[in-house]
């Protein structure tokens, strides 16, 4: 069974996606995604094993993608795989900066190496990866990028390093999206909220209960979104039915910003319709035991 995507076949014919943190979660089903609309995907990452297993499971199911390790905390190897991505593909026509991550802590707790190392790969690892290909491809060539950020909405509790981090991701967008309009390049952001994926199988064990009892009670549409909800909306952003959308942020987190406690008691949310389209989607471990 192939991707169920809403896009239109071959939305993406002929063109290159780069997709930062490629081999697993979010990624991957975006990966997935635009290579069952035609694209061509390089997957970056720093795990070469994950890499070229999401590359074998697209080629198996009859699309074209291409593995590329990168650290993109390192200038030099972030330059070096654009370069690479170009030379073999003849451009980038999009980018999707996914690629990132944080632990759950308090923040008098937070050391400061630990706060930097946050910072530097959710902020400056992304600048890195998009200056790049903005000064080798997209500069004379147009093209359009999706930055991922969180739901950071007022305050990430326990999390405020990422918070941090992907705040200024988000003003960082607003600001080259103005500076790289003229070059006919497009850049927005997506703010997943808790979604579904294996990125929440790296969280210590501590964390277990917190993220399977008190998470999906607090969002409005009382669960979990899949990854395939977040591909979908990277998809839109990267299409030509968002070319009048920069330095916009798009929102897939059941409303949970918008959640009032004390003002508003919340229901079960009736005749909610999920949506999954990917076909290789597997729910993370520490879901297993409950409804997606």
């Amino acid at each position: 069974m192939p991707y169920r995507s809403a896009f239109a076949p071959g939305l993406f014919d002929g063109r290159t996606v780069m997709v930062t943190g490629g081999g697993s979660g979010i990624g991957r089903c975006t990966a997935h995604e635009l290579a069952a609309l035609g694209a061509h995907v390089a997957l970056v990452g720093r795990d070469s094993g994950k890499l070229d297993a999401v590359r074998a499971e697209i080629t198996d199911d009859g699309g074209s993608a291409s593995p590329h390790v990168c650290d993109i905390r390192d200038e030099d190897s972030v330059s070096r795989v654009v370069a690479e991505v170009i030379e073999a593909h003849r451009g980038i026509d999009g980018l999707v900066n996914n690629a990132g991550g944080q632990y759950r802590s308090p923040v008098r707790e937070i050391t400061t190496k630990g706060f930097e190392a946050v910072v530097r790969n959710n902020l400056t690892g992304g600048f890195i990866v998009m200056r790049e290909v903005y000064n080798q491809w997209m500069h004379d060539h147009g093209g359009s990028i999706v930055n991922m950020i969180a739901d950071i909405w007022h305050g990430w509790p326990h999390f405020a390093h990422s918070a941090a981090a992907r705040g200024g991701m988000f003003t960082l967008t607003e600001s080259v999206a103005t500076e790289w309009a003229a070059s006919g390049v497009r850049v927005n952001t997506i703010a997943p909220g808790s979604i579904a994926s294996s990125g929440l199988d790296t969280y210590d064990p501590k964390d277990r209960e917190f993220i399977q009892s008190r998470v999906a009670p607090e969002i409005p549409l009382q669960r979990f979104g899949t990854e395939a909800e977040v591909s979908a909306a990277i998809v839109f952003l990267l299409s030509p039915a968002a070319g009048f959308i920069t330095g916009s942020c798009v929102r897939v987190d059941g409303g949970a910003p918008n959640a009032k406690p004390g003002w508003w008691d919340l229901q079960p949310a009736a005749r909610d319709t999920t949506f999954d389209g990917f076909h290789r989607s597997k729910a993370p471990e520490i879901l297993s035991s409950r409804p997606r």
